[in-house]
């Protein structure tokens, strides 16, 4: 709290709020006035602070290299990553692997880092110029966004979201509730797992020191850690949606990531953050890319037909313009070739759109009351597209055959596999327990002291596993595979 004294009143300043007051002065100064005026005036939160290239972890260690500034090295530093990686192996919808290929969670993160640095550069021409260069740091906004799309689903579990929800479901249909007393007993919040949640994975995957690792796991920037948080509360109050953006282990964390960069208390819940500024725009690019690109792998699957996928895209455009992408799409016959140009051409249209929402609330966005996201504030006409396409993926996409049964394996999986663990680390003196917790590698805390502690050791190994890795692992342990003699 700030204290300012002005002769005999004294204002106080709390936490990103002012009392507003009313001043009167006599003439003769022989009498001062003043009242309290009935509301609260918000401080919003500025570029200045929002923009830091500091090092979560790396603090009092800064470096700053001409060739590359600390942003892009973020984005180096995950492309070059075992996690990272390892996406290339995990579902985003469709099964894999299939002699058709689709998208999985690599490429759908390198497509989201692409519209990301889009989104992200339009705005930081248009900032730049409104505040006349004042912080270095807007022109680096593509940066930045560009590497928090990559980060965005590092810490999904395998089998796409069904896994989330196989997770979840272990702890409030399966023997994971049996925990639940135990957990709560000794301090710990049980909805991390009630709600298991891969956008709080992330960020506990990129700043948690693991075993033999440094502090500050990846050493990412402040900025870059902020904006993958799109729900900037614990899971107490995640609601029923069940969404939240961090474990009680890393709260303190984001306390501290809040607290540098100057990111407000909501205005409407101080039980929870306003969202960092661009977290909108990696949300965007999010929001753009796997609308687009399950049409597509649809297409390919021949879950939608041609015509169908063809005209779901074409519904994003009207007059002159749309009677131009048709005289272009229809010089190729092929349709792998018209959709790729429909793809682009919605793109374009898309990014331009979400730059436009954008800057024209970013008033709103600094201030903490923009409580939309930006795809849902684009232009009439392209929302109703967007709101087409997506009707069509949860009516005919994601209850696909191919879809569910990479669910229904997923639940079956993940149910085996989180119970022998758990029971590996709760009974460690067990002959079997002391073999099956070979398999874990060392980075994971098995003898963490709280159970607690324990079960988000198992769900650290779980959720950093490839599809084909859980598979097999569930196989060997189950004794359907064994190794060959």
């Amino acid at each position: 709290m700030l204290v300012f004294v002005y002769k005999s009143i004294t204002i106080f300043y709390t936490y990103r709020t002012l009392i507003h007051i009313s001043i009167q002065i006599r003439d003769d100064n022989t009498e001062l006035m003043f009242t309290f005026a009935p509301h609260i005036m918000y401080i919003s939160m500025n570029w200045n602070q929002l923009l830091s290239d500091k090092r979560f972890g790396m603090e009092d260690y800064h470096e700053r290299k001409q060739e590359r500034n600390d942003f892009q090295r973020d984005y180096d530093r995950l492309i070059f990553s075992s996690p990272f990686r390892r996406l290339q192996n995990k579902t985003q919808v469709f099964p894999l692997p299939g002699s058709i290929f689709v998208h999985n969670r690599l490429t759908h993160s390198l497509e989201v880092s692409c519209v990301g640095r889009s989104l992200g550069n339009n705005v930081s021409k248009k900032l730049s110029l409104k505040y006349s260069d004042e912080n270095a740091n807007l022109s680096e906004v593509g940066s930045i966004v560009s590497a928090a799309c990559l980060a965005h689903d590092m810490g999904n579990p395998p089998f796409g979201h069904s896994g989330e929800r196989a997770i979840s479901a272990y702890f409030s249909e399966g023997n994971g509730k049996n925990l639940k007393e135990r957990i709560i007993n000794e301090g710990g919040r049980f909805d991390d797992f009630l709600h298991f949640e891969g956008n709080a994975n992330a960020m506990r995957l990129l700043t948690h020191q693991f075993i033999g690792r440094r502090e500050g796991g990846f050493a990412m920037t402040y900025s870059t850690l902020a904006s993958i948080v799109k729900y900037p509360y614990a899971s107490i109050y995640a609601g029923e949606k069940g969404k939240f953006g961090f474990f009680q282990s890393e709260e303190d964390t984001y306390l501290r990531i809040a607290t540098e960069l100057g990111i407000n208390e909501d205005p409407n819940d101080n039980n929870k953050f306003c969202r960092y500024p661009l977290v909108y725009l990696v949300e965007a690019a999010d929001d753009i890319c796997y609308q687009i690109m399950d049409i597509e792998d649809a297409c390919k699957l021949h879950i939608l037909s041609k015509d169908d996928s063809i005209q779901l895209l074409l519904n994003f455009f009207e007059g002159e313009r749309l009677e131009h992408i048709k005289k272009i799409m229809n010089k190729v016959d092929d349709t792998n070739e018209q959709i790729a140009y429909l793809r682009s051409c919605i793109i374009g249209l898309l990014v331009d759109e979400c730059s436009r929402v954008f800057l024209d609330n970013e008033e709103s966005i600094l201030e903490g009351h923009f409580n939309k996201s930006i795809i849902s504030n684009i232009a009439e006409h392209a929302r109703k597209a967007y709101d087409t396409c997506s009707a069509t993926a949860y009516n005919k996409i994601y209850i696909a055959k191919e879809v569910l049964d990479v669910e229904l394996a997923g639940y079956h999986i993940f149910s085996h596999l989180i119970d022998t663990l758990i029971e590996a680390v709760m009974k460690p003196e067990h002959a079997y327990s002391k073999l099956l917790l070979r398999r874990i590698p060392e980075q994971y805390d098995t003898n963490a002291p709280t159970i607690y502690g324990k079960v988000q050791c198992v769900l650290d190994y779980i959720s950093g596993m490839t599809d084909v890795y859980a598979l097999d692992l569930y196989r060997k342990i189950t004794g359907m595979s064994l190794p060959a003699v």
